[in-house]
């Protein structure tokens, strides 16, 4: 059992991007985790094939290194807001945090978020100024307004006093000072200020074990893991414990095996005490905010609570004419598994029986989390639809609220217009403009969530790929009116059949492609965009009328422009509320939510007929 006094846990909390998986990768390297000659790959903690892909971390995860004797427990930590859930677990963990900013970008809504959960908590920081070797780096400039934010965010005078680090942390390096850090050839100052400045574990009552289960995992060979630190007390391998689980009910266990962390590895330990972060084999029946305790004298810690989701989505059977021709699973009795399970495990959704058996409702905390979570099932081989990502309502002294956004954008100056306009659409209030230096600008925004759906791609479009933009849930408004989601309508195909390249060429004049000849597709499956705001019903599978006529200049070369790729983000941003997206674990399809052409129909006719009514 490692004492008390040598252990530290510590959390890495920053924004989007702003380099904490690249400096745990150099913390683990110079902590001597790897040998020598070991080949490691970059950003080593996104172990998930979706982290890689994205250059994000989804899940908080946990190491440990050993420096000067101390064995200091990492736990690495997502920076999108989507993830939030991941951030507040991991800070239950931690007696500290690692606060990583960008030195030009400076504290952003995700800074704003993760330091607000550290400082409730009163865990004390280390402040990291990441990517001073930056051409526009404003490092002093970052550091007042990162002093700003802790004031703002009401820290104490003990929470205030916080050392400062500068760090290229893609490169290893770490000083006290700006001009220290290009000079520097290790993080031996970020070591040696983690051990002065994050304490030990509290101490604990060494009698009566108590551990709060912040995270699970699964081993094939032990089953359900239950990862936590422990508060009080001693655990031992072998153990009778008791699982507090919701509302007081007590499951008896055996520790059949725990686990401590060493570097990226679980290695098997006897025993434990206060203050380690340990893995539990032997519960089957627990979950997130369970309290593991003595047997003999059970008492619950609080359990874990997490900010409200905003945001809601349906996830329905495939029942498309292509059903069950490339997925594993796909009836609903899988899907619901599958969703119950993820719910079990990610404390920040919920998921919902509806009306309907075939679909379930996942509400969470934006589109990203929600994307996540299908793409996942995919490639687990499940076959589903899900509808347009929706938000979450409240009714407040009668009247319906929303959900609400504060938006942050670093964008070239020229691009200020176009943005402010779009947003102007979205019901978008701009709350401050602030020039950044270098030809930039920062706008904030307040604005409602469903106004954010699909905007990240136009966004892009106006800042010519140049811009950054992120956002943080705001609080609720009453509902701000009809937000347009989309000006154009889809083009639809009329018949089962192949994509017909003669057919490509003529539609491509009424707008947009998202298939390529030799495609199946099959009525009512989207196959553009239309370039009017109506649907347009049309054969893709024409094929040229041939004849025993040949003339100079009748067969004319077929030039198609590309069509475009819709991945799952792009496709759910895209879709409008009488629409799905099909997901298979080979293809991703746009389809109406009614396929029969005359069921559409009248469902038109009668909301046009409504909002007549409605005017009149």
């Amino acid at each position: 059992m490692i004492p008390r006094e040598q252990i530290r846990n510590v959390a890495i909390v920053a924004h989007v991007d702003h380099g904490k998986t690249t400096l745990v990768d150099f913390m683990l390297r110079q902590a001597g985790v790897f040998r020598a000659n070991e080949q490691v790959v970059e950003r080593v903690m996104d172990s998930n094939d979706l982290e890689r892909e994205k250059g994000i971390t989804i899940l908080a995860k946990n190491t440990a290194v050993t420096y000067n004797g101390v064995k200091i427990n990492i736990v690495d930590t997502p920076g999108h807001a989507d993830f939030g859930g991941e951030v507040e677990r991991a800070l239950r963990l931690v007696d500290g945090v690692l606060l990583l900013v960008d030195a030009a970008e400076g504290p952003l809504p995700q800074t704003r978020f993760v330091l607000s959960k550290a400082l409730a908590l009163g865990l004390p920081s280390v402040l990291v100024i990441n990517k001073v070797d930056r051409q526009d780096a404003r490092a002093k400039e970052v550091l007042d307004l990162v002093y700003s934010l802790y004031i703002d965010l009401g820290a104490n005078e003990h929470q205030i006093d916080f050392p400062v680090i500068y760090a290229i942390a893609r490169e290893g390096r770490a000083a006290h000072t700006l001009q220290g850090a290009f000079e520097a050839d290790s993080l031996k100052p970020l070591f040696d200020a983690i051990l002065t400045h994050v304490p030990p574990p509290p101490v604990g009552d060494l009698t009566h074990m108590q551990m709060l289960v912040d995270n699970l995992d699964y081993d094939d060979y032990v089953g359900r893991l239950a990862i936590g630190r422990i508060a009080s007390g001693v655990l031992h391998e072998g153990d009778a414990i008791a699982v507090i689980r919701e509302e007081g009910k007590i499951v008896p266990a055996k520790v059949v095996r725990l686990y401590a962390y060493d570097g990226l590895k679980r290695v098997e330990v006897k025993d434990a005490g206060p203050g380690e972060i340990v893995c539990i084999a032997g519960a089957e029946e627990i979950g997130i905010g369970d309290t593991i305790a003595d047997l003999t004298n059970p008492v619950a810690l609080p359990r874990i609570s997490v900010e409200e989701p905003t945001m809601s989505m349906v996830f329905k059977v495939n029942d498309g004419p292509f059903a069950g021709k490339e997925g594993k699973y796909v009836t609903s009795r899988n899907i619901r598994e599958r969703l119950y399970r993820e719910a079990y495990k990610n404390v920040s959704i919920r998921v919902e029986d509806t009306e309907t058996p075939d679909a379930f409702k996942v509400v969470g905390r934006g589109e990203l989390q929600l994307a996540v979570i299908v793409e996942n099932m995919r490639r687990e081989g499940y076959e589903l639809t899900v509808s347009n990502p929706e938000p979450i309502l409240k009714t407040v002294e009668g009247e319906v609220h929303e959900p609400m956004e504060l938006l942050v954008c670093d964008l070239p100056n020229e691009a200020v217009g176009g943005v402010t306009q779009s947003m102007g659409g979205r019901k978008g209030r701009m709350v401050d403009m602030q020039p950044i230096g270098s030809g930039r600008t920062r706008l904030q925004f307040r604005v409602p969530a469903r106004g954010l759906i699909g905007f990240r791609g136009e966004f892009l479009t106006l800042t010519r790929g140049e811009g950054i933009m992120s956002s943080q849930f705001d609080g609720y408004e009453p509902w701000q009116g009809l937000i347009e989601k989309r000006k154009t309508g889809a083009i639809v195909a009329d018949r089962v059949g192949d994509v017909v390249a003669y057919a490509c060429f003529y539609c491509q004049e009424r707008g947009s492609l998202f298939v390529k000849p030799g495609d199946k597709v099959y009525a009512g499956m989207i196959v553009g965009e239309h370039s009017h705001d109506n649907d347009l019903d049309f054969n893709i599978s024409k094929e040229k009328k041939l004849t025993n006529i040949r003339a100079a200049g009748r067969d004319e070369n077929v030039i198609l422009t590309p069509p475009r790729d819709m991945s799952l983000e792009m496709a759910l941003e895209w879709i409008a509320e009488d629409e799905l997206v099909e997901v298979t674990p080979q293809s991703i399809r746009l389809r109406k939510k009614f396929l029969d052409p005359t069921v559409r129909y009248k469902i038109e006719r009668d909301r046009k007929r409504g909002a007549a009514t409605a005017d009149a």
